[in-house]
C-alpha cells in the first residue's frame, strides 16, 4: 500500500482528493493539519493535529514515520513555506506535489490558449506573484538537488459550499445569491463575454490522483481545470436559472470596479477573471487519458445551491457589499440616463 501525507487536506480543492483516496485501497492517507474541519475527515484517514509552521515539532514527528510515496502541499502560499517543506521532506518522500495557481500565467496574455509553457508573470496580484516565487524555489530544488517536485496549476475550483463568482464581497458569494433571490440586479465585470473555466472539486481530484506516485510527473508542471469553457454571462445566467429567478445583470468595466472600491478587484479581476482564457489540459491527459469535465457547471451549481439552502451556516450575509452594489448600480443607471 502506498503512503500519502497531505498538508491541509480539508479545503475546497483537497477535500475531494481526501475523500477519493479514503475509498481507494491502494493508498493510506494521513492529513497534517490543525484539525479545524476534523469532523469532515472520512473514516480510514489518519488525522495528525500539528501546525506545519511548528517546524521542530513536525520534524520530530516525521523522523518517526518513515518515508512517504507522496507529500501533497495544499496550503503553501509564500516561498519561505516551500523552503521549510524542502528542509522537512528532502529524503523523506518520493514525490512532493505543490498546488500553485493558473492565475500565475502572463497578464495580459499574448495568446488566449494557455499551456504549461505560457510565461508566468502577473503584475496585478501579489498572491499570484507569491505562487510564481514558490515555483521558482521548487524548480531550483529539483534542478540542483533532485528534490522530487511536481507543480499543479488549478484555475477556479469550487465545491458544494460556495458558488463561484467574479464579483463578490469579503464574506463570500452568498450575498450575490441573496440579491438574485430578492430580485435585485447583480454586478458582472466587463460585458460578461470573457471566457472562463470552472472546475468542480471532484473533477480536479481525479486528475490530481492520476499524478500521484508517477515518476514521470516529477520536475513537471500541469494544468488541471475543467474542460468546459463558459462566458461569465453563461455562468450567472445558469445560477439564476437554477434559482428560478430572472437574470438581471449590471455590467461594470473591470478597471472601473478597481478604481471605485477597496475590494481586491485588481488582483482577482485584472489579474485573473477579467481575462479570457482557454486552458490546454492535454499534458495531464498523458496520465489520465479520458480526463474531461464530468460535473458540468449546470450540475455543479445545482449541487452547491441545494447544499447552501440546506445549511444556514453557509448563508453568510454581507450588508456592506450589498449596499455598495446598490450604490454602483444606481450610479451606472444615472450615467446611462444622462446620455440617453
Amino acid at each position: 500500500m502506498k503512503r500519502a501525507l497531505f498538508i491541509g487536506g480539508t479545503g475546497t480543492i483537497s477535500m475531494a482528493i481526501t475523500r477519493m483516496l479514503a475509498a481507494n485501497p491502494d493508498w493510506q492517507l494521513t492529513l497534517l493539519n490543525r484539525g479545524t474541519r476534523s469532523a469532515d475527515v472520512p473514516k480510514g484517514v489518519n488525522l495528525v493535529k500539528l501546525d506545519i509552521n511548528d517546524e521542530a515539532a513536525v520534524d520530530k514527528w516525521l523522523a518517526e514515520q518513515g518515508s512517504w510515496d507522496v507529500v501533497g502541499q495544499f496550503i503553501g502560499f509564500e516561498p519561505w513555506q516551500i523552503q521549510r517543506d524542502i528542509r522537512l521532506f528532502a529524503g523523506r518522500t518520493r514525490q512532493y506535489i505543490f498546488i500553485s495557481s493558473a492565475s500565475a500565467y502572463q497578464k495580459p496574455l499574448e495568446h488566449p490558449v494557455i499551456t504549461e509553457e505560457t510565461p508566468l508573470d502577473n503584475p496585478y496580484w501579489q498572491y499570484s506573484r507569491n505562487k510564481i516565487d514558490c515555483e521558482r524555489v521548487l524548480i531550483d530544488a529539483y534542478r540542483f538537488n533532485g528534490f522530487p517536485a511536481t507543480i499543479v496549476r488549478p484555475s477556479h475550483t469550487y465545491d458544494d459550499r460556495s458558488v463561484p463568482l467574479g464579483v463578490h464581497g469579503r464574506k463570500g458569494s452568498y450575498q450575490v445569491i441573496k440579491r438574485m433571490l430578492e430580485g435585485k440586479r447583480v454586478i458582472i465585470h466587463g460585458d460578461g463575454t470573457s471566457l472562463w473555466h470552472l472546475t468542480y472539486n471532484t473533477d480536479f481530484a481525479r486528475a490530481y490522483i492520476a499524478l500521484m506516485g508517477e515518476s514521470t510527473a516529477i520536475g513537471e508542471a500541469f494544468n488541471i481545470m475543467g474542460t468546459e469553457v463558459l462566458t461569465w454571462n453563461q455562468i450567472y445566467r445558469t445560477i439564476a436559472d437554477t434559482l428560478g429567478v430572472p437574470f438581471r445583470p449590471c455590467y461594470v468595466p473591470s478597471d472601473m470596479l478597481v478604481r471605485i472600491s477597496d475590494y481586491d478587484f485588481e488582483g482577482s479581476l485584472i489579474g485573473d477573471k477579467a481575462t479570457s482564457v482557454i486552458f490546454d489540459c492535454s499534458k495531464v491527459r498523458r496520465h489520465l487519458p479520458d480526463f474531461h469535465t464530468e460535473v458540468p457547471f449546470a450540475e455543479g451549481v445545482a449541487i452547491t445551491l441545494d447544499n447552501i439552502a440546506r445549511h444556514p451556516e453557509l448563508q453568510t450575509p454581507d450588508d456592506e457589499f450589498d449596499a455598495w452594489c446598490d450604490r454602483v448600480i444606481e450610479a451606472m443607471d444615472r450615467a446611462e440616463a444622462e446620455f440617453s
